[in-house]
């Protein structure tokens, strides 16, 4: 048994365009911008819907979306949604990016939110 909650929507942008991207979506959705040192392709846009980060990430391609999951079991959470079709892309230290019937990127991730959100809203699954 494991569990599994959404945990971001993320905005891909073009490194050259990811500036004025975030600029863009901080003034359509009311949102600071919020950046840490430590992910520089990230710009955060802060409290855009409790519970669920929303950032901009500068990428070397083209514009589109994708979600964040986190489970408290990546390995399990990756099996079970190959299961439902997904298919890997690749890796990124305990990053592992799926690609969902239809074409949509998504990451499966270790917990990262605080742990009582998690607790109180992942989903447990068999």
């Amino acid at each position: 048994m494991h569990r599994s909650r959404l945990y971001a929507l993320i905005i891909d942008a073009p490194r050259d365009e990811a500036g004025e991207t975030a600029a863009f979506w901080s003034a359509a959705l009311g949102a600071e911008l919020r950046t840490e040192p430590a992910e520089p392709e990230f710009t955060g846009l802060a409290d855009v819907m409790p519970g669920l980060v929303t950032a901009v990430q500068s990428v070397d391609d083209a514009p589109r979306y994708h979600l964040d999951i986190e489970t408290d079991d990546v390995a399990a959470e990756v099996e079970r949604l190959c299961a439902l079709g997904a298919t890997p892309v690749s890796r990124w230290l305990d990053c592992h990016v799926l690609r969902a019937p239809g074409g949509h990127l998504l990451c499966v991730i270790p917990v990262a939110s605080d742990s009582e959100l998690f607790e109180t809203t992942a989903t447990r699954w068999p």
